[in-house]
């Protein structure tokens, strides 16, 4: 199985995960007399063995991102590099968005509101971290589809 599929199965599991999670709610309670509309024990077996197979596929995908090297880094490290990369983009992108707010006068007489720093500048910045996300996020899908998972 390549990587790539593992991690699809992984996204797949937590989706249903979360459903099984909605399914066991809705069938927790029922009105005395009556039957549920899913079985809570079969809905519990299912939950148990997709939470197991998460497990699985969650130390198979670290153990392989922790193996597997691209650029002379781990692709553990790109990982951790893009997630970096992507926090900071967020909140230079709302600095930039904060700066880029015009504030109107009604008179001259009012106080001018001016940003702090250089919108032009931290936008420039916020485009290079971009087009840096994207290369990074490119790298990885290659690696992901041309990587099997190690058993």
């Amino acid at each position: 199985m390549k990587l790539a599929e593992a991690l699809q199965e992984r996204a797949d599991l937590n989706r249903k995960i979360e459903q099984l999670n909605s399914r066991l709610s809705n069938n927790a309670l029922v009105q005395e007399g009556e039957q549920p509309a899913e079985d809570p024990e079969k809905l519990k077996q299912e939950l148990d063995a997709s939470v197991s197979r998460l497990a699985y596929l969650m130390a198979q995908i670290n153990l392989t991102n922790c193996q597997t090297v691209a650029d002379g880094q781990t692709l553990t490290e790109l990982i951790a590099r893009k997630d970096a990369l992507l926090l900071k983009l967020h909140v230079y992108r709302d600095a930039v968005y904060a700066g880029s707010q015009t504030s109107y006068r009604a008179r001259n007489t009012e106080i001018k509101i001016k940003a702090a720093f250089s919108v032009t500048e931290w936008q420039a910045e916020v485009d290079r971290m971009s087009k840096e996300v994207r290369l990074l996020d490119n790298k990885l899908q290659a690696c992901n589809w041309s990587t099997e998972l190690l058993e």
